[in-house]
């Protein structure tokens, strides 16, 4: 059966999906909602960016929301709804480093050395990471134009910054051990590999759907899109580092992935965060129908990081095969979606595999520490260990 849809009063005609699909957005309308919320000119079918200059904005915390707020943009630091905000938002102020401090001498013998497999492999997932943090820079700003909680703004805003410092950080590697030709065939790899720019436009199209149609769950598609981005999608790259890192090769790069990963740990609490208030706030976005697209972005993500892993890493590096990634991506997909509150995707992967216990001792967070001003490893922390359950 077709339905009359109308947004921004333009009537349009479309068929309601007759399965999840993650490509597809399901809108308040079709699924009989309706509702207007008219104190912040918000409809379940379309959102407003939020007002720059508010002066009638509401000034009591207890009516700030994360979507669809009356904001005045104030950055109060002493007043705040959700209270995680400050913490990571202090958590990832200390988490400050420098990609140049990290010595690539070792690098720069190691890798013409690298056998072709790892060298491939190398260049292909730089590639991909660089392509994921420059359209994390360029999406965070749009989605914050969205979101009406001001310290949840602050914190979107640091994450960009991060993202900026992890685009340098792969520069670096790669002008340090490249050439200039080298380094730029490199960086746009993902325009001519096949297998590189259908995970790109996975995650792009998802992105590109809140400019052209800005509805309250296409932007909760957004969030969960930078979810899987964060939690799932960079994981076989990191993994891949670090069996070079055990294998006793490219310690400097091993290290900028290694404060690259504890960044990624905290935009991964970040949206889990966002995501977990939504689902408070905003109940009609997380029925039954709803959620088996969420989920269906999910087990999409972690097939095409399954994919990318198998084709990037396959069975020719030492130290790590198809079955291992299998097993460990799927048990990450089972830990990103249980955190959110749902049930298990995966049987049998519920726990992290024994064979991959090393990735964890890389990525620990509360372990890479360094004192950059003094240019040594040290035991820097000016905060309290992160926490990191994700």
């Amino acid at each position: 059966m077709r339905q009359l849809h109308r947004l921004n009063g333009v009537a349009r005609r479309r068929a309601r999906p007759t399965r999840p699909d993650w490509r597809m957005p399901v809108c308040a309308a079709e699924a009989g909602y309706g509702l207007k919320m008219e104190k912040w000119g918000l409809t379940m079918a379309q959102l407003t960016r939020r007002p720059l200059f508010n002066p009638q904005g509401d000034s009591d915390v207890r009516l700030r929301r994360m979507v669809g707020g009356n904001t005045t943009n104030l950055n109060d630091f002493n007043n705040m709804k959700y209270a995680w905000a400050k913490d990571w938002y202090r958590q990832a102020m200390n988490n400050f480093w420098v990609p140049e401090e990290i010595n690539m001498n070792p690098d720069i013998r190691d890798y013409p050395r690298l056998p072709k497999a790892e060298r491939t492999a190398y260049d292909k997932i730089l590639s991909f990471l660089v392509f994921l943090d420059s359209i994390q820079t360029a999406n965070l700003p749009a989605v914050g134009e969205y979101v009406t909680a001001n310290e949840v703004n602050l914190c979107l805003t640091i994450q960009s910054f991060q993202e900026c410092v992890h685009s340098q950080s792969y520069s670096y590697m790669l002008d340090t051990i490249c050439s200039p030709l080298e380094r730029d065939e490199i960086l746009y790899h993902w325009r001519n590999d096949e297998h590189l720019l259908r995970r790109n436009t996975f995650i792009g199209e998802q992105y590109n759907a809140l400019q052209t149609d800005p509805e309250l769950f296409t932007l909760l598609k957004v969030m969960m899109a930078n979810y899987i981005l964060e939690g799932v999608y960079f994981y076989s790259g990191f993994m891949f580092f670090y069996n070079l890192g055990r294998n006793g090769r490219m310690p400097g790069s091993v290290q900028e992935i290694r404060y690259i990963n504890r960044d990624e740990n905290t935009h991964l609490w970040l949206f889990r965060s966002i995501i977990l208030e939504l689902k408070k706030e905003e109940p009609q976005l997380f029925t039954p129908e709803r959620e088996q697209i969420l989920r269906a972005m999910m087990e999409e993500g972690v097939r095409q990081e399954i994919a990318w892993g198998h084709y990037v890493i396959g069975d020719e590096i030492q130290g790590l095969n198809r079955q291992m990634v299998t097993d460990y991506i799927r048990y990450l997909g089972n830990l990103r979606w249980t955190s959110l509150g749902f049930g298990t995707l995966y049987e049998g992967c519920e726990q992290e595999p024994e064979s991959m216990a090393w990735v964890s001792q890389y990525a620990n967070a509360n372990m890479v520490k360094t004192d950059f001003f003094e240019a040594k490893s040290t035991a820097y922390s000016k905060s309290t260990a992160l926490v990191d359950d994700l």
